[in-house]
């Protein structure tokens, strides 16, 4: 399955809107996207996330590049997520709290309570100023992020698209839009729609047989390819200006994304595996001596377990397995991502 991951279930990432740029967060990564166009994929950077405007519940922006981050029952109002610049801490009104989703619109706050079926609408939600609770319509219930006034979707047979609406009451789009595939890939398990999900597989990289009717000992080096496919990565940050600052927080941002997506749960497309312990470097070849025992007539597999998105092996892992059956191993030598 692929799929990219609500923003209920990835804690620190949202997207908003602040001036005339779509603001995509990824605390997890370090950093932020900024793009003039969600559709179109237009002017897209990245720039490196203050720490003390990362891991949000819920970010919001304004006019003149106003960011609002949320976490439990306090907001941080700054004007650059990247210095963390102005920054001042308001508590929530308890009228705006717990809320699934935040956005804001020039002229207001919406707060969506997804299973209540409702929404609230403010001018300060420090104040709750002229806050009123409305009736959220069915077709605007299920949205995964809110920002202004759109909501992505969830996938259908047209894929991730997201709406404009004019009124959260009533079934009123001005226009529904296809997710820019780059725009896509930075979202949480976005990878795996554009790329396609992840997979674990051991791959026989060397088959040792014993043709002869005695006892045979092989001892041979053995070349290996260790680390990740770099060149093939960074095809899916081409089209991104990334900034120095970013780059350095996040180190290779490309790999970032990869490992990201190999943590994820098979339902948006990972293997729900950590790979913090393999080498991450570009994939350079390897030796390793080898020495096997060989009866007559007897063959030996010797299995690499290779991780890979869509279907190009990404990361070749440093395990290595020996066994006599021609079938690969069906254990997973990486250890679970965490929860």
């Amino acid at each position: 399955m692929t799929g990219i991951i609500p923003r209920s279930k990835a804690k620190g990432t949202d997207i908003c809107l602040a001036g005339k740029h779509h603001y995509i967060i990824r605390s997890d990564l370090g950093c932020y996207m900024k793009t003039t166009d969600v559709k179109e994929g237009l002017n897209i950077s990245i720039w490196s996330l203050h720490p003390a405007c990362q891991n949000g519940d819920h970010y919001l922006g304004g006019d003149e590049g106003i960011f609002f981050i949320i976490k439990g029952n306090s907001f941080r109002r700054v004007t650059d997520l990247t210095r963390d610049t102005n920054a001042k801490v308001y508590s929530l009104h308890p009228n705006c709290r717990g809320g699934d989703h935040y956005a804001l619109t020039k002229n207001y706050y919406y707060i969506f309570f997804q299973e209540k079926g409702t929404y609230r609408r403010t001018t300060d939600m420090h104040l709750d100023t002229n806050g009123l609770e409305y009736k959220l319509h069915p077709n605007c219930r299920n949205g995964l992020y809110y920002w202004d006034c759109y909501f992505i979707k969830p996938a259908s047979e047209w894929g991730y698209e997201f709406c404009g609406c004019r009124d959260f009451r009533k079934d009123e789009f001005f226009g529904v839009y296809s997710v820019h595939p780059d725009v896509l890939t930075f979202l949480p398990g976005g990878l795996s729609v554009t790329k396609g999900p992840a997979f674990g597989r051991w791959e026989n990289i060397k088959t040792i047989t014993n043709d002869s009717n005695t006892p045979v000992t092989w001892q041979k080096k053995i070349t290996k390819k260790v680390g990740y496919n770099k060149e093939k990565m960074t095809e899916i940050t081409h089209n991104w200006k990334i900034a120095t600052s970013a780059s350095a927080e996040s180190g290779d941002l490309a790999s970032s994304i990869a490992k990201a997506q190999f943590s994820f749960s098979i339902e948006y497309g990972g293997s729900h595996v950590s790979t913090d312990k393999e080498s991450w470097e570009e994939a350079t070849e390897e030796e390793e001596q080898l020495s096997v025992d060989l009866k007559p007539n007897e063959s030996v597999y010797l299995w690499q377990y290779r991780l890979g998105i869509g279907k190009e092996p990404v990361l070749f892992c440093r395990d290595l397995k020996i066994d006599d059956v021609p079938n690969p191993p069906t254990e997973v030598p990486l250890p679970s991502a965490k929860p």
